[in-house]
């Protein structure tokens, strides 16, 4: 078992070798997935764990995987959709250019569940969205558009609940196992890495979707971001947030107005 002194190490080892900069994440949260990897691989001693992950770059990418979150799908929480579909897109309608900003955007499942609402709109000749993760690897997956079709049944009931109403499969080609999303959704799409910890704000954006991000951040580093996104959001644009998380505390709070339940917030001031 890897103990908190041995945590910080490698926290250290990794902003100082490479620029990852997981200090503020939550430690109980990033303790637990760092012991999970070393049990995995059977390293003999957290020494050579160390060693490994200095001198390794191809197990760098490895433990960044384990260690950020990829946890996603299509039209996960069909509610929070709906919300979007009612309250958001009539409103990113009157703008003349949509730009739309998925950060931690992970394998790609909820940039393209956007762009499919965009399209059903009417507004996706107009958009843009920007897709961004720390992960080089899941940027790169993402950005490719093709997903299990194991999963296209799942996938399809979330986007019926979200209130879709054509045949989810007019939006990918079945090939073998794979689905393939049409390239009019993708070539909407812009796919970055980009670090919230570290990296600036790079455009103005009329809606920001950072879902389930937060929660493995320590309340200085959702500070952080939370400005981070209010310096990226026009005023009347829209902030989406994961159904556990909130700007309620946040000094950027008094700015905002919730839009309802659904984790949505839009700046006023």
């Amino acid at each position: 078992m890897i103990g908190d002194a041995e945590v910080e190490y490698l926290l250290d080892d990794l902003q100082r070798v490479y620029g990852y900069d997981f200090t503020n994440y939550s430690k109980a949260s990033i303790k637990r997935r760092i012991n999970r990897l070393f049990s995995l691989d059977k390293f003999p001693s957290f020494a050579e764990f160390r060693y490994k992950l200095k001198t390794d770059e191809e197990y760098l990418k490895r433990f960044v995987e384990e260690i950020t979150v990829n946890v996603t799908e299509m039209f996960r929480d069909p509610e929070f959709y709906r919300a979007i579909r009612k309250d958001v897109l009539p409103v990113l309608a009157t703008y003349p250019f949509i730009r739309i900003w998925h950060a931690g955007c992970s394998t790609g499942e909820e940039v393209f569940s956007m762009a499919v609402l965009l399209k059903e709109a009417g507004l996706l000749h107009k958009s843009i969205l920007y897709a961004t993760d720390l992960n080089p690897d899941v940027v790169f997956q993402a950005r490719k558009g093709i997903f299990s079709l194991v999963k296209m049944k799942a996938f399809s009931e979330n986007y019926i609940a979200s209130g879709g109403t054509n045949e989810f499969s007019t939006y990918y080609t079945a090939k073998y196992d794979k689905a393939i999303f049409h390239s009019d959704l993708s070539n909407k799409m812009v796919f970055a890495t980009h670090n919230l910890v570290s990296d600036r704000s790079f455009n103005e954006f009329q809606l920001i979707i950072c879902r389930n991000v937060l929660i493995y951040f320590d309340k200085d580093l959702q500070e952080k971001v939370l400005k981070l996104f209010d310096e990226s959001l026009e005023n009347l644009g829209f902030l989406a947030l994961g159904s556990k998380e909130t700007i309620r505390f946040a000094s950027i709070a008094n700015k905002y107005k919730s839009s309802g339940k659904e984790k949505i917030w839009r700046k006023v001031f």
